[in-house]
């Protein structure tokens, strides 16, 4: 028994002849050898045949009735299916003309009449095998449209996670393959929102030029603190800034990586406001940080996301860097709970918040403690599991 009889799906031919007894005889053959069979009696009926279902090989006669086969070879060829389909002429007409004409026409072989039982599969099963290396090509080239278009997917996805995440966090979650990272939920996280002071009144007296300079260094620095301790962007606007910790991807010390970070942006503002001031542009800095439980996600409308956080923990942090003077970091009781032993910190009163029902204390947050290194080493995030979040409750 041949290969063929062995497939799970044979190769099928179709055999287009006017001559029923040629299409029995080509059939008989054929059908020997283990290949599927179908017939059409004139040119018309193996066009319809072709595009109802492609064959795998099409043995086409060239004298016939109506379209010559010459003619069912080119149209099959203008069918987007029929240009790799193997077609071979069937002639008994001079064999030198016929190959011309046939090969003109698209035709990939030539046998002539009376037909020989061994050329004619030989020739078959030649041209199936060409046939089955162009199938696997087409299948690995789909393959690897896929992969491209997979890739070019993750390429997109990144482009929008580094618009709200550092790039160590927009990889992570790159590399996570799990879309429910970005959905709404709930977890706790430490929320910093700095502000720079007197940037309004200046706006408004400053030149345009001026005011869009200022702003790209102040981004500079807060965009190196931020991804120095891998910080979570949710909004750069103009002046404000809110970066919060432990979301999407997890970190055992949030509110330690806020209140690095914040004090470094302190560290890095004193330079580049003594430049200002040098260029006649008074300004200031102050922060707020605090602790507790968000709701996080994408939020936005189609071909515009963002990644923020929303909740009473956002709120108090805007609150208590809006009662800070220039210069000063204030935080909440939260805060200085888990900071305690990293920070000096001092106890800068109450302040009746906006939105808050009691005065809430606040602290001034100093300096670093002896013997904690400022910039620090800070172990790289992941992703937040159960457990993960379990334990870092535990532990507050």
């Amino acid at each position: 028994m041949s290969d063929v009889s062995k497939a799970a799906a044979p190769a099928e031919v179709l055999v287009v002849d006017d001559n029923q007894v040629n299409r029995e005889l080509l059939e008989s053959h054929l059908s020997g050898e283990g290949y599927g069979v179908r017939q059409a009696a004139d040119g018309e009926r193996a066009l319809e045949m072709v595009q109802a279902r492609l064959p795998d090989l099409v043995l086409l006669d060239v004298m016939m009735p109506g379209l010559s086969g010459y003619e069912v070879c080119r149209r099959i060829r203008d069918l987007p299916a029929g240009r790799l389909l193997p077609i071979i002429m069937v002639t008994s007409l001079s064999e030198t003309s016929d190959k011309v004409a046939a090969a003109d026409a698209g035709a990939d072989d030539f046998i002539s009449k009376p037909i020989d039982r061994q050329e004619l599969v030989t020739r078959v099963r030649s041209l199936l095998r060409i046939k089955q290396y162009q199938d696997e090509l087409a299948i690995l080239n789909r393959t690897l449209e896929d992969r491209v278009n997979l890739q070019v997917n993750e390429l997109d996805k990144l482009r929008q996670l580094q618009r709200f995440l550092s790039p160590q966090l927009s990889e992570l979650v790159l590399n996570a393959d799990e879309e429910s990272l970005l959905k709404s939920h709930r977890r706790q996280i430490a929320v910093v929102f700095t502000d720079l002071r007197g940037f309004t009144a200046f706006s408004e007296t400053a030149e345009p030029e001026d005011a869009m300079d200022l702003l790209r260094e102040y981004h500079e620095v807060m965009g190196a603190e931020i991804q120095r301790l891998d910080g979570t962007v949710g909004f750069f606007a103009g002046d404000g800034l809110m970066v919060f910790f432990n979301d999407p991807m997890c970190c055992p010390d949030p509110t330690a990586r806020a209140v690095r970070m914040a004090l470094g942006m302190r560290q890095q503002m004193e330079p580049l406001a003594l430049s200002w001031q040098k260029r006649g542009f008074d300004l200031g800095w102050a922060a707020g940080i605090h602790f507790g439980y968000a709701t996080l996600g994408q939020v936005g409308y189609k071909g515009r996301l963002d990644y923020t956080a929303i909740g009473s923990v956002v709120n108090q942090a805007s609150r208590l860097c809006a009662e800070a003077k220039s210069g000063q970091i204030i935080v909440s009781q939260r805060v200085l709970a888990d900071v305690d032993e990293l920070a000096e910190v001092e106890a800068a009163g109450e302040f009746a918040l906006k939105g808050f029902a009691k005065p809430v204390p606040g602290y001034n947050l100093v300096a670093l403690k002896d013997g904690q290194a400022f910039p620090g080493a800070a172990p790289k995030p992941a992703r937040c599991g159960r457990i993960q979040m379990r334990e870092l409750s535990r532990g507050r």
